[in-house]
């Protein structure tokens, strides 16, 4: 299916590695241009044969870096259609209790504030479009929390949020905002030392891919009874961002497998 996606230019915000790299790479596969940002663009630079992407190395937890990313995207290609704000970390810890003020600040700053800076810069570029879109990365977990990352569900409950306010906003003005809310998906905060896959093997005193069968089927119990890919996030993303969404805005699609069912 054509997306209608030629020549327009997406920014991605954690543009390199998992969900984010994927889009990335969904978006150019479907002839879009892409500004990557990313606190570091090794990956990017690895596929940036290319004059249809441009990464750019910024910090997005702060306002400087989030204002950045949109500067340097209009500069080099001269407007914004999409912005995808991606940019996520979770911090795994056993209780709310063990959560610092440190690792809230942390997590909200990449997670939630984030979005509301690049969102609030990009949106004057989006304006000017006759149709474009802001698609963010929420979770499951912004409606489930999870025990061992709170702040994280906190955070993700703040993109579910803001993309119903935002979308109620600008809706008007041509720009649609709508937000995926993936289930668990095999991203770099998984397969990273010390992620959720090294957390679910101590947990449940297994190995590592054992763990995470067990996980899926009999403690998310999963239907489908596995986790996700980030290209299946991907793809969800690209449609809600390409005009065959046209009429859809101010709405979560939950990518999940079925683990989480709400409304």
């Amino acid at each position: 299916m054509d997306l209608g996606l030629q020549d327009k230019v997406a920014v991605v915000t954690g543009a390199n590695s998992g969900m984010g790299l994927a889009i990335t790479k969904a978006f150019l596969n479907e002839g879009a241009k892409v500004a990557g940002g990313d606190l570091k663009i090794d990956d990017l630079k690895d596929i940036a044969d290319t004059d249809s992407l441009y990464p750019i190395e910024t910090d997005l937890s702060t306002r400087e870096g989030a204002e950045t990313l949109i500067e340097e995207a209009v500069r080099h290609f001269g407007k914004i259609d999409i912005l995808v704000n991606n940019v996520g970390i979770a911090v795994y810890k056993s209780s709310f209790l063990d959560l610092t003020d440190e690792d809230w600040d942390r997590t909200l700053q990449t997670n939630l504030y984030s979005m509301i800076r690049v969102s609030r810069a990009a949106i004057p570029y989006l304006r000017k479009q006759e149709h474009s879109a802001i698609i963010s990365t929420a979770s499951e977990s912004g409606h489930v929390p999870d025990d061992f990352a709170i702040d994280y569900s906190v955070s993700k409950a703040g993109v579910i949020n803001l993309t119903t306010a935002l979308s109620n906003e600008f809706a008007g003005d041509g720009v649609r905002v709508n937000c995926v809310s993936p289930g668990p998906t095999r991203t770099h905060m998984w397969e990273r030392p010390g992620g959720m896959i090294d957390t679910l093997a101590e947990k449940f005193n297994m190995e590592k891919e054992e763990a995470v069968r067990h996980f899926a089927k009999n403690v998310r119990q999963i239907p489908r009874g596995q986790i996700g890919k980030p290209e299946e996030i991907a793809a969800v993303v690209l449609f809600l961002a390409s005009e065959k969404a046209s009429y859809v805005t101010g709405a979560e699609y939950a990518v999940n497998g079925g683990s989480v069912k709400y409304h």
